[in-house]
């Protein structure tokens, strides 16, 4: 029978005790077709007989029975069972395989994903136009295993490739795939779609053996020698040598091999022991998780991360394991993110499309502990696996690393009392691990997820934890966000049923709580009415929490004025719009945006008082703000310095920023109305984004074209524009130079005092190379000078506040604002001479030799070759070339330099070479300006028309002779040193750097015996260097 090993890679070890090797001597050493006697795949017949009794039983030990159990259960089993087993082992379903070979399976999902995808490039649909079009070829099914070959067809940039296909499979699942076309991904590629889609699609055209194990047990001693000689025949170059191992290992008796009962069989299907689960490529998964997390969020690694978190509730949905083990992969490469201990270590949060993956992480881990049906042991092991991770001193905190802890899972509002500095951190398995001690054994929660006819039921009106309300429907009592997690899970694992079932429980609920509150409210005083508040959950959920706040039908469907005011005056008074606000709940934005606008035709005061006091987010306020405009509100606090998620927080803000823009948008016009809002929105709104976008609307529906701006409209986009850059100085923000460039366009569009205005408070609105680059070189633009239709004295006047912008920038920050300074002086001869003695006063401390040649050659542009020397020397004395920087960027600047000096006259060359050898050590360059200097006269285009004598510089006197005294030094220097690490193939390279080397030896008197010295010395001391010192001999004699 079987017997389970370690090695060699098979399935399991298959053996026929006692069988008798001349029984029946290659009577099933055939084969017949999968779709055979007795076959046929429910209704495939076309007399629609019915099924057999053997088919029926078949299906159902081959789905749920390892195949090795069904052989320990019986002695013998007939060939026909086997075949039938074998047969049905094979999944019958195309849905997994789709699942398992593309992100998206098409459907609900591709459709709502609401991208454009390419579906035939996905590798399910691609393999089923390999089966279609005939490119599924010899088709074998040998026991537990399929095998074939898949033709690729040939394209104009890609030959025709045949892949070899071999799939194991066990119990309807697909347990190993392997492909010759080498794919490196997590999912199945097209060439084993298209074998699994042909078995599935064409199970009567595939020829069906028994495992081989079976075949073999039939052969006599020659059969089985001519069967392993052909075998090795005819792949001798690939299992020759493992053929000749195997057989000495056989041949001695103290051998492993011989030590183990049996013989393993890849075909023979699955053993007791082993896991069945579709074959999951756990270190593809690993891989490509590690690659989307290196990629920081970049070429959509976001999204592909949140396509897998996708694929792990698919899975579950199906309620296939995998889910769970994918998802213990993905976390595992999360925790390994070496990006977390930088940030712990340097106290930085991390973004918030991060944040959003660990938060997707930690509700996918809840929705795997919730599973009703889960066995206690696999519960207890991701339990000790979650404890693991949250024991992790770099585990993200569950309220996104901001130090103010969530409440438990199960009794937030008890845990809302405790000192938040004794309560232990929370991560974002803290939830998961507390749903691990739910269960679902309760009574009434079971009658609720399987029942939907109510009929026997204790109703108490005055009972406060009541199971059913008046009309007989059930409730159910518990922790609003652990009850939403169980909807989750339901929903999750593929219960859409129950889920419903419970999300309608929780829904009643709720409704009966605010059904109890109103009763409060018009029975008792208000004051009262506020203290009951703080005992009854109401309708509002918390911030965090699954549940949201869902108008009733009436408001949705009755749109006559009358109506919908006397709700919304309701609602004013009580509920998320009352003066009575909870710190942690949920704002209704998109709620009172809809109210806005069916108000606004009716009773435009009710309108907007509503919307004013909507777009209270007091979640983010650090202490009580005033009320609605006009009166005080209170906010009460159940957890104390509660904060969101981020990816939720950004959420609601986009809704508060919605409808802030609908304010502004029917506000036009409105002085009066305008300036309300435009303070609504810099009290309540907290995010520059938000901000920005609000004012950018503003400009856009002030100045359309149709009509003429709005210059109060255009105002509040100003003032919003100006809040976003004080809000903005001092943070990075990669919208920055976009949102200073709007700034200006929006303060030219108000006028010239708006501009003046940004520049004469530059310093709170600007960084000083934003100042210079971007608002004073607008502004004293031509374009903008024609938009404005600038006077004289106008463009006299901004052009002044643009120079002192400029020179107060240069002050401040030299290194970055000095050469903008200067150009943007350049016609005011005062402030240009101010704004190049900032220059010179900068350029010994904080200024750069690259900054001090970019103005120095600005310099010169400007006819000023004197004051462009000045700085070039300047800037030689920062910097510092070595011997083997020959490609360094300054090069050319130090060239520049030199000819300027040389232009200008001996005595400035004279001056420029001191600095030139005490910081230029590289050979190359100061023989290249050796050169340069001997070929021209110095001073031919001298100052002032001032000629030289027109006679050559000697090179046996000052300065050149320094220059070139160094040139040599720095050539002898560079030998030794590229000599000391010099390989074989750089020693062409050298002797070409020697040939230069002679030039410039050679333009001293005695050149040629300082080089004859030189490369005796060489060919003296690295005598042991051969090779090298033939081919300078060669050479240099």
């Amino acid at each position: 029978m079987a017997e389970r090993v370690q090695q060699p890679p098979a399935k399991r070890l298959c053996c026929r005790p006692g069988y008798s090797t001349t029984c029946r001597q290659g009577q099933r050493a055939g084969g017949t077709v999968c779709g055979g006697s007795g076959s046929g795949q429910g209704g495939s017949s076309k007399t629609q007989s019915p099924e057999s009794l053997l088919d029926i039983a078949a299906r159902k030990v081959a789905e749920k029975w390892p195949f090795q159990r069904v052989e320990e259960r019986f002695e013998r089993i007939p060939e026909p069972v086997q075949r039938r087993i074998v047969y049905w082992s094979f999944p019958r379903s195309e849905r997994e395989i789709c699942m398992y070979s593309s992100f998206n399976t098409g459907g609900e999902e591709s459709a709502s994903s609401g991208e454009n995808v390419d579906e035939t490039r996905l590798p399910f649909r691609r393999g089923i136009a390999l089966l279609e079009s005939g490119c599924v070829d010899n088709v074998l099914q040998v026991g537990f295993h399929l095998s074939g070959t898949v033709t690729e067809p040939a394209t104009p940039s890609e030959p025709e490739i045949v892949c070899s296909v071999a799939i194991s499979f066990d119990r309807c699942k697909i347990t190993s795939v392997t492909c010759g076309c080498g794919n490196k991904d997590i999912f199945y590629c097209a060439h084993v779609v298209a074998l699994s889609l042909y078995r599935v699609r064409r199970p009567e055209q595939v020829k069906l053996h028994l495992p081989i194990s079976e075949t073999l047990f039939q052969m006599n001693r020659d059969q089985l020698q001519k069967f392993v000689q052909y075998l090795i025949t005819v792949h001798h170059t690939e299992v020759l040598p493992t053929a000749q191992k195997l057989a000495d290992e056989i041949l001695s008796q103290n051998s492993e091999i011989n030590q183990v009962h049996g013989a393993p069989d890849p075909t023979a299907g699955a053993s007791v022991d082993d896991e069945n689960c579709w074959h999951l490529d756990e270190e593809q998964v690993q891989e490509q998780v590690k690659l989307f997390l290196s990629q920081g969020g970049y070429h959509g690694s976001g999204k592909q991360l949140n396509l897998l978190f996708s694929k792990v509730r698919e899975m579950l949905k199906m309620r296939d394991s995998n889910g769970a083990r994918m998802l213990t992969l993905i976390t595992e490469q999360f925790m390994a993110d070496p990006r977390l201990a930088l940030w712990r270590q340097q106290g930085t949060t991390m973004t918030d499309k991060y944040r959003q993956l660990w938060d997707e992480l930690g509700a996918l881990w809840m929705c795997i502990v919730l599973n009703p049906h889960c066995k206690l042991e696999q519960k207890a092991a991701w339990l000790r696996q979650l404890k693991k991770w949250n024991s992790v001193d770099v585990c993200p905190l569950e309220d996104g690393n901001h130090g103010n802890e969530l409440p438990n899972l199960t009794n937030a509002l008890p845990q809302g009392a405790h000192d938040s500095g004794t309560r232990p951190h929370r991560t974002v398995f803290t939830r998961a691990i507390e749903a691990c001690d739910l269960h679902w054994q309760d009574s009434h929660l079971q009658h609720i997820i399987n029942d939907d006819l109510f009929t026997n039921y204790c109703y108490h009106d005055n009972t406060e934890n009541s199971l059913f309300d008046s009309r007989g429907w059930p409730l159910w009592h518990e922790h609003v966000p652990t009850a939403c997690a169980r909807v989750d899970a339901l929903r999750s694992h593929g219960y859409p049923r129950e889920a419903l079932r419970l999300a309608i429980a929780i829904v009643n609920t709720l409704r009966r709580q605010q059904q109890k509150q109103l009763e409060v409210f018009r029975n008792h005083k208000k004051g009262e009415f506020k203290t009951q508040m703080g005992c009854i959950a109401g309708r509002i959920g918390f911030l965090l929490d699954p549940a949201v706040w869902i108008p009733p039908p009436s408001i949705c469907q009755e749109h006559d004025g009358g109506t919908i005011n006397r709700k919304a005056c309701i609602l004013l008074a009580t509920g998320g719009l009352g003066e009575l606000i909870y710190r942690e709940s949920v704002p209704m934005h998109t709620f009172a945006k809809y109210l806005f606008t069916c108000l606004l035709p009716h009773d435009a005061e009710l309108a907007y008082k509503i919307a004013l006091r909507a777009m209270r987010l007091p979640v983010l306020e650090s202490m009580a703000p005033s009320g609605d405009m006009s009166r005080p509100h209170h906010i009460v606090s159940v957890v104390p310095n509660r904060y969101p998620r981020w990816f939720t927080l950004s959420h609601i803000e986009s809704q508060q920023c919605e409808l802030a823009s609908t304010m502004l948008t029917a506000a036009k016009g409105d002085a009066r109305r305008l300036e309300t809002v435009l303070e609504t929105i810099q009290k309540n709104i907290h995010s520059s984004s938000h901000i920005f976008k609000l004012a950018q609307d503003a400009f856009k529906i002030a100045t359309l074209m149709d009509s003429l701006p709005d210059i109060t409209l255009l105002k509040v986009s100003l003032e919003l524009g100006l809040q976003v850059m004080r809000m903005t100085l001092s943070t990075l923000n990669w919208r920055r130079r976009e949102m200073v460039r709007w700034l200006v366009t929006c303060a030219t569009e108000v006028g010239v005092y708006a501009l003046d205005s940004i520049m004469q408070s530059w310093f709170t609105l600007f960084t000083p190379t934003e100042a210079t680059s971007i608002v004073a070189t607008t502004v004293m633009s031509n374009s903008t000078i024609v938009r404005l239709h600038l006077d004289c004295h106008q463009q006299e006047n901004l052009a002044s506040s643009a120079r002192t912008l400029a020179l107060q920038c240069a002050m401040k920050d030299p290194q970055n604002c000095a050469l903008s300074a200067l150009t943007l002086c350049e016609k005011d001869h005062i402030a240009f001479e101010t704004a190049y003695q900032i220059v010179l006063d900068a350029a010994t401390t904080g200024m750069s030799y690259t900054q001090l040649f970019t103005i120095a050659r600005y310099m010169e542009h400007r006819g000023y070759p004197m004051r462009a020397y000045k700085l070039a020397t300047l800037a030689m004395v920062h910097l510092n070339l070595s011997y083997n920087q020959d490609t360094h960027p300054a090069i050319n600047d130090v060239l520049w330099a030199c000819a300027l000096s040389h232009s200008l006259g001996k005595n400035e060359l004279a001056a420029i070479i001191p600095l030139v050898v005490k910081s230029v050590k590289c050979a190359t360059v100061l023989s290249d300006i050796l050169r340069r200097c001997t070929l021209t006269t110095p001073g031919m285009v001298a100052l002032h028309s001032r000629r030289n004598s027109g006679k050559l510089m000697s090179l046996d006197k000052a300065p050149l002779r320094q220059l070139l005294d160094a040139t040599i030094g720095a050539y002898i220097n560079t030998t030794h040193s590229r000599l000391t690490h010099i390989s074989p193939r750089h020693y062409s390279e050298f002797i070409e750097f020697l040939s230069k080397a002679r030039e410039t030896f050679l333009m001293a008197h005695d050149g040629h015996i300082q080089f004859t010295q030189f490369i005796d010395n060489l060919k003296q001391i690295y005598k042991g260097k051969k090779k090298l010192m033939m081919l300078v001999r060669e050479r240099f004699g």
